[in-house]
């Protein structure tokens, strides 16, 4: 593997994208810790700590924002309200006509749905900076603009427009990391956020009890054991074989091979797990435009931690794994593909037969998938819920299998780029 990154920085054009990764994350990352103008960001530091500790949902928020919301930081909206802007424009494809015939035209089609995405993100994220601007002065956090030597709605007017601006960065910034850089960008951020958090996770889990060096060990050595498991479930594939018929071309006999049609057991990858963090913790969102309303934010706190969550956790990954592997796997252009090339699966007739066929393997291997996500994302939380410990919490089954899979499709896209310039893959 040292082999491969090493050739990896050989070729300037990787080189070069990696670079401007690394350097997009790091830009990210200091971003982080800028505070908001006009809010005193001690005492912003010490009403964090407390609330934290007493509403759950204000922890889950920092979590996916990297600890930008206990750093009062103009990131603190994070990547969820793009996050959230692709879930509903994917949901409306299946809904809208019009929306639908744009997803079919190709690239010309899909950067008008991006565009969409993007002015829907906007408005989140707009919607989402007022929100936090009502907790920023709540009884939470009890921020007060009077008394500053400006007015205080001009005061209010900045801090949102530094929160829509700094969701508008994040969300640049993620774009170009997939255009200019090793790609996943919106995902690496996710990445480096539940990163970031890991140090003082394990100094807190230490410090926390006289034996916490040695849960926190355990802890690490049980994650340890999980990587290889969740790599092997993510590499895993249900292999369909295909027979290719033989035709004369001239003189020469085409065809004739065999070979097989991959389909993975975790289609959909870490997409289910993501969307179904941005939809558990869309309450939380709304529940700090509306500090002071008990319902919703009792409804917010249900649904960031306890069985609530862990019910909505199951049935949203589930719903969202087969939802997203009928979009990223089509049986009947698959079908015809095979039956324009001469393919077909021995057994089954050409047409609407394997195309049933094809449909029923994904429907059967989704399940495994997506069983497997839900066991991951939630054993961790209950066993949090029982024990208080921090690093169970940054390394939960959510957290974890994010990173794997993450870390396992970036390294796929830097072993495919360096195959295409002649040199090894990053394990051979």
């Amino acid at each position: 593997m040292l082999d491969g990154i090493r050739n990896a920085f050989r070729v300037p054009e990787l080189r070069n994208k990696l670079l401007f990764t690394l350097g997009m994350l790091l830009l990210y990352r200091i971003g982080s810790y800028v505070p908001v103008p006009g809010i005193p960001f001690q005492a912003m530091y010490d009403s964090y700590a407390t609330a934290a500790g007493q509403v759950g949902a204000v922890a889950a928020l920092d979590l996916f924002s990297g600890g930008a919301l206990s750093h009062v930081s103009v990131f603190c909206l994070g990547i969820m309200p793009y996050i959230t802007a692709q879930i509903i424009m994917q949901l409306m494809q299946g809904v809208i006509p019009s929306l639908q015939e744009l997803a079919m035209e190709g690239e010309a089609g899909q950067a008008r749905l991006t565009q969409y995405t993007r002015y829907l993100g906007v408005a989140l994220s707009a919607v989402s900076a007022v929100g936090y601007l009502f907790l920023f002065k709540s009884s939470m956090f009890g921020v007060s603009f009077e008394g500053c030597g400006l007015p205080a709605w001009l005061m209010e007017a900045v801090v949102v427009v530094s929160l829509l601006a700094g969701a508008v960065l994040i969300m640049w910034m993620g774009e170009l990391i997939t255009q200019r850089g090793i790609g996943n960008g919106m995902s690496l951020i996710i990445f480096a956020n539940i990163l970031s958090g890991l140090p003082s996770a394990i100094i807190e889990s230490v410090a926390g009890s006289a034996d916490g060096l040695v849960i926190t060990l355990l802890v690490l050595l049980v994650v340890c054991l999980a990587v290889p498991f969740i790599v092997y479930v993510e590499r895993g594939q249900r292999r369909i074989p295909i027979q290719f018929a033989k035709r004369v071309v001239g003189r020469r006999v085409m065809g004739g091979q065999s070979t097989y049609l991959p389909i993975k057991v975790n289609t959909a990858g870490v997409v289910p797990i993501i969307f179904a963090s941005a939809v558990i913790y869309l309450p939380a969102q709304v529940a700090v435009m509306f500090p002071s309303v008990g319902w919703i934010n009792a409804v917010a706190n249900a649904t960031s931690g306890g069985w609530i969550n862990w019910i909505l956790t199951c049935v949203l990954i589930v719903a969202f794994a087969y939802f997203y592997a009928s979009m990223v796997f089509d049986p009947k252009q698959t079908s015809d593909m095979l039956r324009k090339q001469g393919g077909f699966i021995p057994g089954v007739r050409p047409g609407t037969a394997t195309e049933n066929y094809i449909r029923g393997v994904v429907h059967h291997i989704t399940l495994p998938g997506a069983v497997f996500m839900v066991v991951l994302a939630v054993v961790p939380s209950i066993i949090f819920s029982f024990t208080a410990i921090p690093l169970v919490q940054t390394l939960g089954g959510t957290s974890i299998l994010i990173m794997v899979g993450v870390a396992i499709d970036t390294l796929s896209q830097l072993e495919g780029q360096l195959k295409m310039h002649n040199y090894d893959g990053l394990f051979e």
